[in-house]
């Protein structure tokens, strides 16, 4: 896991040519690519599971990268790890119990970890390495890890859903992109497993890809879930570094009465200082339903 920078052979990674690192892909953002200029590349390796690249930016801090697609930055991870956290977490009357998927950088244990309400986070993570590289390279994200609320487990999400079943108030699934292994994550059936898992008027929160490029992923898996919970919605976060700036986020309820809209739950100013909130408040809650016209009209078909 010692990795000396001055080891690491970029000559070998196709993503990096003249000092700036490109994430180029044909089959999710055809024709378009986030740029990012480097100063030092830290880490690259391959684990069980996929390529990880990490490097300090010139101006985003320091970079996770896995299979050539921007995880996080330093300068801008906290729009994405607050909103997928508190939009679910705020629109629960009590989520003390809690499952992370994914989320292997620490960023949304972290911000779960937060709030007065949860007592208990268990997150399963597939791929230790994305885990011991966070905690080196990313220490203010993978912080969450220590809490001692968290209960890190290294395995198989779908796995230990089908042994747990009925146990959780809320479901954040932090999730690449569908392309690969992650395709089964949007997915009914993966869906349908999280129902199973949570609580009596439990919520999901799942990564929900973007408006820009993604309208027909984000209309299909809205479509099934409405199959399957009797709230469904979708928000959305801006975040510079993530492609076309915006990322979204599947919302359902087991509860016909919840509505994502309007928290039920609204940070005291002295909780947001306490809690060290960065993007999120009740006022971005809200507003972030709030569809353009395009948007509306295509998932409205």
């Amino acid at each position: 896991m010692a990795v000396d920078p001055k080891d690491v052979n970029i000559s070998n990674i196709p993503y990096i040519k003249d000092g700036w690192f490109m994430e180029l892909n044909k089959e999710l953002w055809p024709g378009q690519a986030m740029g990012l200029e480097i100063d030092q590349v830290l880490f690259h390796e391959k684990s069980l599971y996929q390529d990880i690249l990490v490097f300090k930016s010139k101006t985003y801090g320091t970079v996770l990268v896995l299979d050539g697609v921007i995880q996080c930055t330093e300068r801008d991870e906290f729009s994405y790890q607050e909103m997928l956290s508190f939009l679910p977490l705020n629109s629960h009357p009590n989520p003390e119990k809690v499952l992370i998927i994914g989320g292997g950088d620490g960023g949304v244990a972290r911000e779960v970890s937060k709030h007065p309400a949860v007592k208990e986070i268990v997150q399963c993570e597939i791929d230790a390495m994305v885990v011991e590289v966070s905690k080196k390279y990313l220490p203010n994200m993978s912080k969450g890890f220590s809490n001692p609320k968290l209960n890190l487990i290294i395995g198989d999400g779908f796995k230990f859903m089908e042994e747990h079943q009925n146990e959780f108030d809320v479901i954040i699934t932090d999730s690449s992109d569908p392309i690969g292994p992650a395709c089964v994550l949007f997915e009914k059936p993966y869906y349908e497993l999280m129902s199973k898992a949570l609580r009596a008027g439990g919520i999901i929160a799942s990564q929900g890809e973007c408006m820009w490029l993604h309208t027909k992923v984000i209309k299909n898996v809205l479509d099934f879930c409405a199959e399957i919970y009797p709230t469904v919605d979708y928000g959305f976060t801006t975040i510079p570094t993530y492609p076309s700036g915006q990322i979204g986020f599947i919302l359902c309820s087991l509860n016909k009465d919840t509505n994502f809209k309007s928290p039920v739950r609204i940070f005291t100013n002295e909780e947001k200082e306490e809690m060290e909130l960065k993007y999120y408040n009740e006022d971005v809650h809200n507003s972030a339903f709030a569809l353009p016209q395009f948007v509306k009209k295509e998932l409205e078909r």
